[in-house]
């Protein structure tokens, strides 16, 4: 009973097709995604040096005005 559950739950998620070309649109849709990803993370560090160089000055200024 037990041995026969824990193999229908595994069939749920694990689906491996004989023919290799269903890979195709999973392998598409996951290429977009990681582009997007990457493209995402680009964005996120640009912006991060952008605010990084502002707090740089703004941290100049004060210490140039409590001199």
């Amino acid at each position: 009973m037990i041995n026969s559950l824990n193999f229908f739950v595994l069939n749920l998620f694990l689906y491996f097709p004989e023919d290799k070309r269903e890979y195709i649109p999973a392998f598409i849709s996951f290429s977009i995604f990681l582009i997007l990803c990457i493209l995402t993370f680009m964005f996120i560090l640009r912006v991060n040096k952008k605010q990084l160089e502002k707090a740089k000055q703004f941290e100049e200024k004060i210490k140039d005005t409590l001199k």
